[in-house]
């Protein structure tokens, strides 16, 4: 049973070989066609996931920098030390100097000689604070408490724009994820379209298959097999796209990531994501057929 079921799917499989062999020029042009708009989103996933690795390594952890007032005495600065110490949400904690900001500052390249301009050190000391818990509430219920200490003139979260980016590269993966099926639904309907050329085409061989009792299934599996296929290279169409889009713009932003001293570019889908992208193209090439054959067999006499 199980060796006659194979044999029908596998016989079924090279008869939609047989089919896009035949036909190749049109189910070449209709893979294309899928490529290109899996390739759009497809980019958007691969560009979200490298902006968020980027955003891990440069903010491994929050931090906040309590910018203290210019007069604040060296008593006001030992008991924030004390305080800092003994509170149990601070994994730990360093002070900086008016000295070592500027000193710091005049040592970043290009900014010497505006430093050297300034006459006066216009830098107020800091302590830079980390925290334990990384919630964004929990960060801002202490930096609420640590604004109230004497002698801080302001709190400031340093990986606040992290945050912001990790938001807006949240908002892009649900816009991406709205393109994609937007992009799908017409993929679909591609898909559909061609296989119901093919099974105008072969409306008399059908006709002569069901006189000699054959079975809408048997009729059909062909045709679900041509749309699996036809979308899987539709996937490698778009995988291609990506690929050469990605090398393009990876010259220019490996000078520019270069310019800052970092080694970044973006990243090409994982192994695992591209293979989903290769399933996920198929799935829409057999769902494409299946609609279709299922609309036209049951209008065929």
């Amino acid at each position: 049973m199980i060796r006659s079921w194979i044999r029908q799917h596998r016989r079924a499989f090279a008869h939609s070989l047989a089919k896009l062999v035949a036909h190749k020029s049109t189910m070449l042009l209709n893979a294309l066609v899928i490529g290109v708009a899996l390739a759009l989103p497809a980019g958007g996933y691969a560009l979200l996931a490298s902006l968020e690795s980027l955003t891990v390594r440069l903010a491994p952890e929050p931090q906040l920098s309590l910018y203290l007032k210019g007069d604040a005495a060296r008593a006001q600065i030992d008991a924030i030390s004390a305080r800092l110490r003994s509170d149990s949400r601070i994994a730990g904690w360093r002070f900086v100097s008016r000295g070592e900001a500027l000193a710091a500052l005049r040592a970043t390249e290009g900014l010497a000689e505006v430093v050297a301009a300034l006459g006066e050190n216009p830098l107020p000391d800091a302590f830079v604070v980390r925290a334990k818990a990384t919630a964004p509430e929990a960060l801002e219920v202490l930096a609420r408490d640590l604004q109230q200490l004497p002698a801080v003139d302001q709190v400031q979260r340093d990986s606040a724009w992290v945050r912001r980016l990790a938001a807006i590269t949240a908002t892009g993966r649900i816009a991406t994820g709205v393109i994609a099926l937007l992009l799908s639904v017409g993929l679909v309907a591609v898909t559909f379209n061609s296989i119901r050329l093919q099974i105008l085409t072969h409306a008399e061989e059908i006709e002569v298959s069901r006189l000699i009792g054959a079975t809408d299934g048997y009729i059909a599996r062909p045709f679900y097999y041509l749309g699996l296929v036809q979308g899987a290279l539709g996937g490698l169409v778009a995988l291609g796209i990506l690929a050469g889009a990605l090398a393009a713009l990876n010259v220019g932003v490996r000078n520019l990531a270069a310019a800052y001293g970092s080694a970044f570019e973006l990243g090409f889908p994982g192994f695992g994501d591209a293979a989903g992208l290769l399933g996920f193209a198929a799935l829409l090439g057999w769902l494409g057929a299946y609609l279709s054959v299922s609309v036209h067999l049951r209008r065929m006499p």
